[in-house]
């Protein structure tokens, strides 16, 4: 439930954000409201978009069965495991002219199609965010438990909404800038976590070899099979008796990771 709640939100509030930017923009130069209704139905086309999305990857999976589900299962895994890196180096990169680049691209499109670029605009900004969302629920629900993953969205999103509400009221104070460079690592240890699932998933077809398994036993310490450890395990990738390719696919990921972080800092 932690993982969905905290991915929903995330992303969520990104999806909230873009639309407060829009709408801030459309309040300033759009005084008829014309295009404030196209942002809506923009926004609204954009869920409908991520839904269908969702309803896809679920009627794919109804129709595979054995190795080729199991294949698909862990493709997913992989998948969402390399949107949210890409995710959070693209926002390192280029956040801070996220509200420049919005503007833009609205001003270009109604220049071009009126308000019919306006809700395009909108739509594709929501649908990328909650196409996102539904990958990683669905990468998240191969190895969970779907009511628990269902609570953790629904207050996923109940919170973001009240996060963007405080940050529109500038109650409290609310650092959004603080709380998405928070929220972007624990993003990419949520990643990690992802990949070494799939790393698990691949070592258990023979896909994989593990090389050396397990290098070590920490389960005297803490055990991934008791609740805590479990938590853990799910939310960062921890294992308790890990294999040797593993823990390579872990260190391979981190470092790629690192050289990411510094190359969008400087970019």
């Amino acid at each position: 439930m932690g993982n969905a709640f905290f991915v929903v939100w995330r992303e969520s509030l990104e999806a909230f954000l873009i639309a407060g930017i829009l709408f801030a923009w459309l309040k300033v130069n759009d005084d008829a409201g014309h295009g404030r209704r196209a942002l809506f139905a923009g926004l609204a086309a954009g869920v409908v978009l991520a839904l269908l999305l969702g309803w896809a990857l679920v009627t794919v999976q109804d129709e595979l069965t054995g190795q080729a589900l199991d294949m698909f299962q862990t493709a997913t895994l992989l998948v969402a495991a390399g949107l949210i890196t890409q995710m959070v180096l693209w926002m390192k990169r280029h956040g801070r002219q996220m509200k420049a680049r919005l503007h833009a691209d609205l001003s270009a499109a109604a220049a071009r199609s009126g308000y019919l670029g306006v809700a395009v605009v909108a739509a594709l900004a929501v649908a990328r965010e909650g196409a996102e969302t539904v990958i990683f629920l669905y990468g998240m629900a191969q190895s969970g438990d779907l009511s628990a993953l269902t609570a953790g969205a629904v207050a996923g999103f109940a919170g973001a909404a009240a996060t963007a509400w405080l940050a529109a009221k500038s109650l409290a104070r609310l650092n959004i800038g603080l709380l998405l460079r928070l929220s972007s690592l624990l993003l990419l240890i949520l990643a990690s976590s992802l990949l070494i699932a799939a790393t698990d998933r691949l070592i258990g077809a023979d896909w994989l070899p593990p090389l050396i398994d397990p290098v070590w036993d920490s389960s005297l310490l803490l055990d991934d099979g008791t609740t805590g450890g479990k938590l853990l395990a799910d939310f960062t990738g921890y294992r308790a008796r890990p294999a040797l390719t593993t823990l390579l696919v872990w260190v391979g990921y981190w470092t790629l990771v690192f050289f990411g972080y510094r190359r969008a800092a400087h970019g």
